[in-house]
Formats: structure tokens, sequence, C-alpha cells
């Protein structure tokens, strides 16, 4: 059996909803079957119906196929035949298989171990170390845990790989079988393509096929799993000594980037939101040393209901891997296929697989929102005065914007009756004061923003602080439109809060009526989207779905909608879209056009965020700061202090300035964000050095190792000079500052947040002798 290959289909974009996009899927693959009855989590299938295990991506997803209905492979021009890959497979009949690139090597061993090789100057060098012959997966089959498949090395398929990743490659098929009874009747078949335009990446799909007579129960299915030791290429560290980025949306304010602890554990679900109602996230997982790096992850374009889970093993070594539920009875002639999972080896810290996953999934259709010029300006938020703004208190601030040079203003959370309906609060913006407050800023030259949350709707339960929840009109008037959980009740997301099912074409227009009402009707310019992350299975019985996930996937169409309408009214907004605390989601990430640190609990967390964001969204993709007073935050019981004045750390790095300041003086109560004198003198002179530098437009270059590189270091190319920012580990720091990405020559360099030169450095060896507190910024240009 071939394994199932899909990249010829229409991409994520191609239709409005995962509904219909399930349904075209489905007719194109086989044109005959009728409409399930049932269908749980996970595709349990009717017999008649030929079958889409997964239906949902476009390209390369998770597809079912039956012996009644045959796929047919896409067709080729027969006059433009592809160059030869220069990819090398090589076999023997017990193993190993292995792929040779131009800058890695993969090895398929007997165990159905996936070895994964950086070559480096000649050497090979790897973080993995499989546990001696013991299978690195397993599966549940019939209620039993089956891990023994072993591999016929013997009837090796390889082929030329035929995908959107590129026009060369090779495909390496294999089967296993167990010699378990309660996994006899099941056929695995194994696939990896890699690809000669990404060297160093190699995509595996796994294949599960009922061969018998009898159904088959399949539940818990674990792929690409790794064991990691870091004394492989530093002998000097214990196995577990690395640092790691998980893209999981886990817990607000946890840090995505990290250093692995000797008990470090971390589950990492992706999908729908968990209990706190984060969820989404980036299916990526990276680690990486000094020396070399390994990184796993899915390569579907669609929020997947799986996780990637990290924990620190037996002897010291970390374990990681794919798992997710498939929750199938396989009749005879019935398969499962997980979805498409990688492993990539590299170089450097998370922007470099971040990069390639992201490159990866737009050659498979993914396709990115392009910023305009509005993207990278400075934006004041009225959330320095909390819940109860008014709008004397927005408008009070334009004298203070247009000193500084600000030109957006977003109104913040509250403003509004209810979530849901997303009428002007009568007690702080009453009659026609919301539209009275966006004219005055359009009079004075600014723009303006507006704060929301699609598909969260108040369904008279619960409260978020002072808030009780009411019932918004819509969930009165359209209580079908509501997510239901398996018990029939309403499901809820962030903040407690019910949510309407994204799946239904009728809550598509209905936000496409809310946005046109923001955008024309009342004329702001842009969106904050806030508290952002993911929606739950849907339950729901009239609203016929495929499965409950059809809401979960199809959350990102009401986000392209916000954002297309947004556009096609105002084409120089700005969308904005915020998980407070955590990575973004895989569903809505291509329908924003400026990102946002999110929420970060400090300095760190701004960096490391902005650099997240340039490698997925690209190197010159503008990321908002947040409010710069995030960047040192004290907690007392109950209340979050915001004091930060630390804007080196978004400038430095290429983000955009942003900051929440009250002006003039409201109270005692907003002491910490009032914009005092001192203050004034501090913000004027970062506003003067982002507005004459404007960094954010520059290209981020990946020239330092985060981890590793001491001190912490950042590069961007601008207008023919280059930049660097550079962060103590501690408080100050004294030695040697190696500037790397420079041409031979003599250069200039000066300390542009003092107005100081430095001196010259002379490359190759371009080496600066410094000493700095907290920060050092660096303009470089040639003499």
């Amino acid at each position: 059996m071939t394994a199932p290959d899909n990249e010829g289909s229409r991409g994520y974009n191609a239709s409005p909803g995962f509904r219909r996009r399930v349904t075209a899927m489905r007719n194109r693959i086989c044109d005959h079957g009728r409409k399930r009855k049932k269908t749980p989590r996970f595709q349990k299938r009717s017999p008649t119906l030929p079958a889409l295990v997964f239906a949902a991506l476009g390209a390369g997803s998770l597809v079912l196929l039956t012996p009644g209905c045959r796929q047919e492979p896409s067709s080729r021009p027969a006059a433009e035949s592809p160059a030869a890959s220069s990819i090398i497979v090589t076999y023997s009949p017990k193993g190993p298989v292995v792929f040779k690139t131009s800058a890695a090597e993969f090895d398929l061993l007997p165990s159905g171990y996936l070895q994964s090789f950086l070559v480096s100057n000649g050497k090979r060098l790897t973080l993995d170390e499989p546990d001696g012959d013991a299978a690195p997966e397993s599966a549940e089959i019939n209620g039993k845990n089956v891990g023994d498949f072993k591999l016929d090395f013997s009837h090796v398929k390889i082929s030329e790989a035929g995908g959107k990743l590129g026009a060369q490659g090779k495909r390496v098929e294999v089967t296993a079988r167990s010699g378990s009874p309660a996994a006899a009747e099941i056929e695995r078949v194994m696939t990896f393509d890699v690809y000669d335009d990404f060297p160093n990446l190699v995509v595996m799909s796994e294949v599960y096929r009922n061969a018998g007579s009898k159904p088959v129960e399949l539940g818990r299915v674990n792929f690409q799993a790794h064991r990691l030791n870091a004394s492989l290429v530093d002998a000097r560290v214990p196995p577990f000594r690395m640092w790691s980025f998980q893209g999981s949306s886990y817990k607000w304010g946890k840090d995505d980037v990290m250093e692995i602890s000797e008990r470090f554990a971390q589950p990492n679900l992706f999908g729908p939101p968990g209990k706190d109602g984060t969820g989404g996230g980036i299916p990526v997982v990276a680690f990486w040393t000094a020396a070399m790096g390994e990184a796993v992850g899915h390569l579907e374009p669609l929020p997947l209901a799986l996780s990637i889970p990290v924990k620190v093993g037996k002897r010291g070594r970390v374990e990681v891997g794919l798992e997710m539920d498939a929750a199938n009875t396989l009749r005879p002639g019935e398969s499962f296929s997980t979805p498409q999972s990688f492993a990539s080896v590299y170089h450097g810290d998370y922007y470099e697989p971040l990069s390639v996953y992201s490159r990866a999934l737009q050659r498979r259709g993914w396709t990115l929102a392009k910023p305009d010029d509005q993207d990278y300006q400075i934006s004041w938020c009225g959330w320095g005065y909390e819940s109860e703004v008014t709008p004397a208190q927005m408008l009070g601030t334009i004298p203070k914007l247009k000193e500084f040079g600000i030109r957006w203003a977003t109104l913040d959370d509250r403003w509004f009756d209810n979530y849901g309906d997303w009428n002007p609060r009568p007690d702080t913006f009453p009659g026609e004061a919301i539209r009275q407050m966006v004219n005055r800023f359009h009079q004075e030259g600014l723009f303006v923003q507006i704060w929301w949350l699609p598909l969260a709707v108040e369904d008279a339960q619960g409260r978020y602080e002072s808030h009780r929840y009411g019932l918004a009109n819509v969930a009165k008037e359209h209580p079908d439109w509501l997510i239901l959980d398996k018990n029939g009740k309403h499901a809820h997301l962030t903040r407690g809060l019910a949510a309407l099912c994204p799946a239904l074409p009728e809550v598509e227009a209905y936000y496409r009526q809310v946005t046109e009402r923001f955008i024309r009707d009342w004329d702001f310019d842009g969106h904050k989207l806030d508290n952002v992350f993911s929606v739950p299975p849907c339950y729901n019985p009239t609203h016929h779905h495929r499965t409950p996930d059809d809401s979960t996937l199809a959350m990102g169409d009401v986000y392209r909608i916000v954002f297309e309408t947004t556009r096609q009214l105002k084409p120089e907004s700005i969308t904005q879209i915020c998980p407070c605390g955590t990575p973004p989601s895989l569903a809505w990430l291509p329908y924003l056009d400026q990102a946002v640190t999110a929420d970060p609990v400090g300095s760190v967390q701004v960096r490391r965020r902005i650099k997240m964001y340039k490698a997925l969204l690209g190197p010159q993709a503008p990321v908002y700061g947040d409010h710069v007073e995030l960047t040192a935050i004290r907690f007392t019981p109950g209340v979050e202090h915001d004091v930060g004045s630390d804007f080196a750390s978004t400038v430095g790095p290429g983000g955009v300035v942003g900051t929440k300041f009250v002006w003039p003086d409201p109270g005692p109560h907003f002491r910490e964000v009032l914009l005092t004198q001192e203050k004034e003198a501090v913000w004027k002179k970062w506003i003067s050095i982002y507005n004459s530098k404007k960094l954010s437009r520059g290209v981020f270059l990946d020239l330092y190792t985060l981890g590793y590189d001491a001190p912490e270091g950042y590069a961007i190319a601008k207008d023919g000079n280059m930049y660097y920012a550079f962060f103590a580990p501690e408080k100050s720091w004294k030695g040697e500052l190696e500037l790397r990405g420079l041409d031979p020559g003599s250069y200039r360099v000066f300390d542009y947040e003092n107005g100081k030169g430095l001196g010259t450095v002379t490359v190759p060896d371009g080496k600066l002798r410094a000493e700095f507190t907290h920060h050092l910024l660096l303009e470089v240009s040639h003499e």
C-alpha cells in the first residue's frame, strides 16, 4: 500500500468554511457516498462511506482511502522533466535506510527509530540516542499498547518525492507488522520524504491499515518519537543540558524558551483550549546546544488536536514525540493516517527550525498577510486607564501623542456592553460617544483601533473580574449557533465565555457584519483582537459536523473574514491578534498583519517573542513589543504592577514600540503608569530613536544562538548598515563582542542610544572591546 499523498488538492485558504472544505475534498476524492449520521471525534466512519479520516487539510492531510475510492496521481507536463535529486538513499535487507543530503543524514533503524544527523565540516553530529533496539513508537490497538512493529527492509520502496516542498527529492516507503495478537491484522506503512530544497528536514507519515477480516480498534498513536542526549555533542554536560522552544499555548506568562532542567516535563497540548482557556499554539518543539539542534512537529496547516509531550526520562535523556488519539474503528480494508510530521537538524537556536517550518507550510499553500506601512507605527493603548476608560480620557491624551509623534491609539477592553453583541456601554460610551471619539482622533490626524474578541459570547453564566455575564442578544436570538460540549451544555473558552461555532456559515456572516460595523460604520482603522487562543470541539447535533473538531479547525475562517473585510474597507489598517501570555495559534496566524509579544512578563520574553515572530512571519515582519510598561512587572496579592521602561528590548531586536501611559494625571490609582516629567524625557528619547531608525523594517539576521552566545545578541541589516543589540546576562557585562555578518573591511561603530562613537573594527576579526550595563545598541557602517 502506498501512503496517501494529497499534495495536489487545494490549500487551506481555498474555501471559506471547514465544513465546506471537507465536503469539497471528499467529493474530489470520491464522488459517491452519503452523509454520515454520526461522526465522533477523529472520524469514526460509516462503513458505506468512502473514507476521509481527517479531511481538513488541503495538502498532505490525514486521508483515509478504502478499496472503493482510489486517489489519482497529479498530472505533470510531459515536457518538463525535473532535474535529478542530489539526495542519496541506501539500504540493506537488515537495515538501516539512509538518506544523505547536502547538509544532513537521516537513518531509519531496524527498530523504527529515525536518527537525525547534522553534517558539518565532514562530521556527523547528532542529539539522537536510540534506546538500544527498543521500538520508539507505539499504538493502542484493540486496547493493547503495541510497540513491536518490525520493519521489512527486504521490500523497501524508493521513488521520487512529489509534493509541494520541491521538484526534487526522494521518498522511501517501508512496511511493518507486529507479532502481537492484538495487532495481527494491522499493516503499518511508514513513508519518508526528503527534499533538495529542504536538506535539513525529513517528513514522515504513517498509515495503519486493517488487512484482516475483522474490525480493529485504534486508540492512542505515538509517532516521530526521539530520545535526545546533549552529551553526544558535548561530553562535559549532562544529557538533558540543552535549550528548548516549546510552541504550545500552555499557560499564561510561562516561558516558551527555556533551558531544560533535570526533572523537566511539559505536556504541550495543541488544538482545543485547556482548562484555563489557553490553547492552539505552534506545533513545533525545538532543542539546541552550542553545536547543533533538532526539532520535531507536524506540517499540517490546521490546529490539530494532538500533543508533543517533553520529559526528561531515564538516565537524563530528553524524550519527545507526537501523540494523538485516533479513536477509530478500522473495518477491513480501512486505514488511518497520522498527520505529516517532521524532524529537522540545524545550527543555532529556535529561529532556524521555526523559519524552516514556516517556509515549508508556505510551500504547501499557507499564505501569510503582507504588512502595510501603518503596521510599523508606534502605538499608544488606552489600557493604562483600565476597564473604566472614558472618551474624555482617550481624547485627553491626544496632545501628548502628537507631541511624541505617536500616530496610533487603541480603545482597549470593556468599552462594550457585553461580549458577543459588541455595542457601546451606555455608562461610559453613551449615545454616539464612540463615533464622536473616533472622528476626533481622525480630525487630529491620528488612527485608532478597537479591542474585541471574536467568537466569544455571554450566556448568563459566570463573570470576569467585576463584570457579571448577562445573556447576549446574539445568543438569545440564535442559541443554535452555540458550541455545545459532550453533555449538551455550553462549551466555554477563555474568561469562561461561551462560544459561537465558527464552522457555521451564519456565524461567519455575523462576524463580517460586526467587522463592517466597526470599520465602515464607526470608522475605526483596525483591531486589537485579544485573549485569542482556540475554541472547543462542538457536539451541537444541529450543526451536523463530520467531527466535533470542525469548530476548532474552522476557527481561522472567522479571523480570515475579519482581516479580509477590514483590508477591503481600509487598505491601510492594522489587525493585531494577541494570544495573551503564550505563543500564537496556527489557526489564525495568517490573518494578522501585526504580531504582538502578547502580555510579556518582563524584557526577556519581549526579545525572545520578537525573534519567534520574525522566524514565523519573515525577517521584516512588524512585531508589536506590547506596552513598554510590561518589561518590568511586580506582583502583590491580587495586583499586577507594570513599571517597566526597557525600550531597548523592543527597539534593538527590531520590534514596534508601544506604551500605555496615562496623561494628564487621572489620580493616585494610576500613578505607576502616569507619564511624569522624568518619564516624559525617557519616552521622548526612545520614541525619537525608534522613529529615526525604524529597525522594525530592517532585515532580522539569525547570527547569535540564544543560551550559548554571551551576551545575548541580535542583528539587523538596514539601509546599508548593520545594527546590533546586546543584553547583559546579569546587570552588567564586560568583554569582547563579536560583530557577526560583516563583509571584510573597516567599520565605524556608533552607540546610537547615547550618541557616542566607539571607534572602529576590522573584519575578518570583527571584535569590539566593550563594557555596558543592561544593554548596548550599536550602529556599524563602512568607513
